[in-house]
């Protein structure tokens, strides 16, 4: 791969990190405001939960603008990332343009089109800060000409060009995950649960992120519920170990077991990585196979969550087979425990070995 190539892919990496990094906290507003006002809805058929309390009708209110401003934040960041302050401006229209029925089969292209809307805003707006201007236009080129310039070119383009493909794609994929049920959906179930625990918050975990909240954004929330599960189990499966598998562990690391516990019930995966650190080989495996199996079981109870984070901290986002939730999680934990069991050695077997192996060395440094 030629530097330029490199360079490129290190600033799409980073974009969409920053892009999912700045919509984090407005989709947990919006889902969990949402959640909360459908606790006081009853259930009416064919309408789902309604909702009369003036006060949760509000919150719900807050709850949808939340999520609502989901793609526009996301297609912003991204371009701003690329940019900087003049790729916030295209980035935020055309990013409200993707989460909006435009043309004439009011086509909506969420998340895929804000993805490759932020991009072509963040680039286009580097571009033009390229140009060579007169010392009258300079002033004005950050508040007025990038971002009218760039928000022409990027939503005609999208318009004319764009909206079509991606509207299509965005069909295909929806339909395709929306008919997943049996087999296919343990599939999936797997493949995200392992991709939560692969690098513990890293851009595989954040990969999973986006995959899962695009799939919200179009009104699927089955994945993003198995997903949530996964990335709770790693720290706490470790901190189930610590305590129920005292020999495998060192004093330290048995200590650190309840900041990991409590990490784990917040939903931050990284409580696990200073036990990986330490030990790759076998906690890696250990809480990849935990979080698999508990995202697994997770698409087999229909587990469905509308917040994008995890932990029992989240329960009240989980708007369908919430006592699932918890006991797929806990099958999960449970799973994770007791891989560590089989992989680890007791603690005092390496020591003994890293001990006899210096008293060799020092007998023969004294010959």
């Amino acid at each position: 791969m030629s530097e330029k190539a490199k360079a490129i892919k290190d600033d799409l990496v980073k974009a969409f990190s920053t892009g999912v990094s700045y919509m984090m906290p407005v989709v947990v507003v919006g889902g969990i405001c949402l959640a909360l006002s459908l606790i006081g809805g009853e259930p009416v058929a064919g309408k789902g939960m309604v909702v009369t309390n003036p006060f949760l009708l509000n919150l719900g209110a807050i709850g949808s603008a939340g999520l609502g401003m989901m793609i526009p934040v996301l297609a912003a960041y991204i371009s701003y990332s690329i940019a900087g302050k003049p790729g916030l401006t295209p980035g935020l229209i055309t990013g409200f343009m993707a989460s909006t029925p435009l043309g004439a089969d009011h086509v909506v292209t969420g998340f895929l089109g804000a993805m490759l809307l932020g991009i072509l805003s963040g680039y286009v707006a580097k571009w033009i800060k390229t140009w060579k201007v007169g010392k009258v236009l300079m002033p004005v080129m950050p508040i007025m000409i990038i971002p009218i310039v760039s928000s022409v070119i990027v939503g005609m383009l999208y318009l004319y060009v764009l909206i079509g493909p991606i509207g299509f794609a965005m069909k295909w994929l929806v339909s395709m995950l929306s008919n997943m049920q049996g087999s296919s959906g343990v599939v999936l179930g797997l493949i995200l649960g392992a991709m939560a625990a692969f690098d513990m918050g890293g851009p595989v975990n954040k990969t999973a992120t986006a995959f899962t909240l695009a799939l919200m954004a179009e009104g699927i929330y089955g994945p993003n519920g198995a997903y949530r599960i996964a990335c709770a189990i790693p720290p706490l499966g470790i901190a189930l170990s610590t305590f129920i598998s005292q020999r495998k562990w060192a004093e330290d690391e048995r200590r650190m077991g309840t900041s990991a516990a409590f990490m784990g019930l917040i939903g931050i995966t990284e409580g696990a990585i200073p036990f990986a650190v330490k030990n790759l080989k076998t906690v890696l495996p250990s809480i990849i196979i935990g979080s698999a199996v508990g995202a697994g079981l997770a698409m087999v109870h229909g587990v469905e969550s509308m917040v994008p984070h995890g932990g029992l901290i989240a329960i009240a986002g989980v708007n369908k087979a919430p006592m699932w939730y918890v006991i797929d999680m806990i099958i999960g934990v449970i799973v994770t425990a007791i891989c560590l069991h089989i992989l680890r050695p007791n603690i005092s077997e390496p020591v003994k070995k890293e001990l006899a192996k210096k008293a060799i060395t020092s007998d023969m440094n004294k010959v």
